[in-house]
């Protein structure tokens, strides 16, 4: 099987929030899990949203929503390592693109994970997808579009 590889343009991150592992993030072979690893993820996903002005749930019922996730493990993160998740946004089309990260520990400057989320603007009243908002490109530098 082929191996899944993430690697994205330095210029595509615009953001950066700090997240410490905490011990119940701890699975039993003593490294950061993977479930707690989506977590914090999706912490860094919505604290971006939320620091460029985006709620989860926008004018209309229209919000984000996730739509698939790719993540891949580089090092292992301990109880109490601080981690660095770089944020951006890339591949926009017209319902939606990806949000991407890469997270390090600063400490000794390690590689821990890169990952993508896909989203697309979903109406919740209405249960479908809908195109993206106009304006919502507008309010992240050096986006790249497809």
């Amino acid at each position: 099987m082929a191996r899944l590889q993430l690697d994205f343009p330095a210029e595509q991150f615009c953001y950066d929030t700090h997240l410490t592992v905490r011990v119940t993030d701890i699975n039993s072979a003593n490294h950061l899990a993977n479930d707690s690893m989506i977590s914090m993820i999706s912490e860094a996903r919505a604290r971006f949203l939320h620091d460029f002005g985006i709620g989860e749930i926008q004018g209309e019922g229209v919000g984000i929503i996730v739509t698939d996730l790719a993540t891949t493990y580089r090092n292992e993160a301990h109880a109490r390592d601080q981690l660095r998740f770089e944020v951006g946004v890339m591949d926009f089309n017209k319902y939606g693109g990806d949000i991407i990260f890469r997270i390090t520990r600063p400490r000794d400057g390690a590689l821990i994970a890169m990952a993508k989320s896909g989203f697309v603007f979903f109406n919740y009243m209405q249960k479908q997808v809908v195109p993206m908002p106009e304006a919502f490109p507008g309010r992240f530098p050096r986006v790249n579009w497809v």
